[in-house]
Parts: structure tokens; sequence; C-alpha cells
């Protein structure tokens, strides 16, 4: 649906270590596939990862010194590449790489100038939130009763609910 030349719709969820992110992150990527959405998600990792097994060939190519290995079957491809010492690509960079969708989900970035919905746990209340101190927080789902805010909050369970709230704030077309 989005022109290759757009820059996509991008839409957050940020929130503590085990607020429940990735789970939402989830439910809302199966949610707008329902609805007939392209659905790209990007995750910021605050440790180091690798999506490669050591021994195979692409892992070889990387560390033989490749500065991008990629990857490529009949059913998918992935294109690793290696910084070596450069620094962390923007989010921006980042958004530049991904193919034409209808929205792109991030999870983590919580320092990123992108709407965003932060999620919240009750076993992570102790941590402060974020969204006072984050005026791109556009709303709370959370596990328990938030009542310290002017945001609309939803149960972090409502998936449907919070679809229909980014597909609203995103300006997502109907489908």
């Amino acid at each position: 649906m989005t022109a290759p030349d757009t820059v996509p719709r991008v839409f957050g969820i940020s929130g503590w270590k085990n607020s429940g992110k990735t789970g939402l992150a989830v439910r809302l990527v199966t949610e707008f596939t329902r609805r007939g959405y392209r659905i790209s998600t990007i995750k910021h990792a605050h440790h180091d990862f690798d999506i490669d097994k050591v021994g195979a060939d692409s892992f070889r190519h990387r560390q033989a010194g490749a500065h991008e290995v990629t990857i490529v079957s009949g059913t998918r491809f992935a294109i690793m590449h290696e910084l070596r010492g450069a620094p962390e690509p923007s989010l921006q960079d980042i958004l530049t790489r991904i193919a034409p969708c209808d929205l792109v989900l991030i999870e983590g970035y919580k320092r990123e100038p992108v709407p965003k919905i932060e999620a919240r746990r009750l076993e992570s209340h102790s941590r402060e939130p974020l969204w006072p101190n984050d005026p791109h927080i556009v709303a709370i789902a959370a596990d328990h009763a938030i009542d310290d805010t002017n945001l609309p909050v939803f149960d972090l369970d409502d998936t449907m609910a919070i679809a229909d709230f980014i597909a609203d704030v995103t300006g997502l077309p109907t489908t």
C-alpha cells in the first residue's frame, strides 16, 4: 500500500525490560496482518546479538572480514551488516533500508521522537514510568490501573483497541 519512495508510518512500543513490549508487538503484527496491512518491525537490542550460526558459510564470510553478508533462500533473505567499530546506525538510517510497507512497529528505541505506547506490567511497576518525561508517548498499555495520567490507557492485552488507536494515530488507510 505504501509507495516505495515515501517514508513509512512508524509507531513505537517502549517500556522497561519485562514490561510486555515483545508480546504486544507480536500481537499487533498478527492483528494488523489479519487486517490486510503489510507490517515491518525493528527491534532495538542493548546487547550484542548474532543471527548466524558458528561454522555456517555466512558466518565464515563475516569472520573473514566481509562488510555485508547476504544469505538468500527460496523463503527469505537476511543481510548482516558488520559495524566493525563504526557507530550504531540511527533509526532513520535503518528506516531507509526497510522495504515499502504500511507500518513499521518499533520495539525499544525509548528516546526516539516517534509516537509510541508505553507498555507497563505490575511486576515492573517499581520502575519509573517513561511517559511523564517523554512527550512522544501518546498512550499507555498496562496490566494494572494507571490513574495519574491524561493519556489514553489500554489493557495490555486489548490488542484490537490498541491496534485501532495506532491505526488512527498513524493514519493507516482503511483496508
